[in-house]
């Protein structure tokens, strides 16, 4: 039988950490990198701070060319809307190497719902 997105999901949640709303805003008090994995439009409207706009489409081709990504021990904050695609995107940074990859628990919707500062300039790499 053919595996269904939440299967998919489901496997993809066992290989990577998920963090809450407060384990990120302490993460961003320290040096992290913050990837956003939606679309830019979705980004341009509010993001997190300091996020930098990786669509999960292209991830994989352009996250070695992050400039705030100095080694596979650098630690990145990952997120989306609700916590889909940031769930792949954080299991595929995990099989390429990064080691200190966290995932924020439904996205920026849980984020934005817990009444944290968010951004809404450019910033897309």
């Amino acid at each position: 039988m053919p595996a269904t997105l939440q299967d998919l999901l489901a496997l993809a949640r066992h290989h990577v950490t998920i963090i809450n709303d407060q384990q990120a805003e302490i993460m961003l008090q320290n040096q992290c990198a913050v990837l956003d994995v939606r679309e830019p439009g979705e980004f341009q409207q509010g993001h997190l701070p300091d996020a930098v706009n990786i669509p999960r489409g292209i991830l994989e081709f352009k996250i070695a060319d992050h400039p705030a990504i100095d080694d596979f021990n650098t630690p990145v904050l990952i997120y989306c809307k609700n916590g889909g695609r940031s769930t792949f995107a954080a299991a595929t940074l995990k099989e390429m190497g990064y080691q200190q990859v966290k995932m924020l628990d439904g996205g920026f919707d849980s984020w934005q719902g817990h009444v944290h500062k968010i951004e809404k300039e450019i910033g897309a790499y």
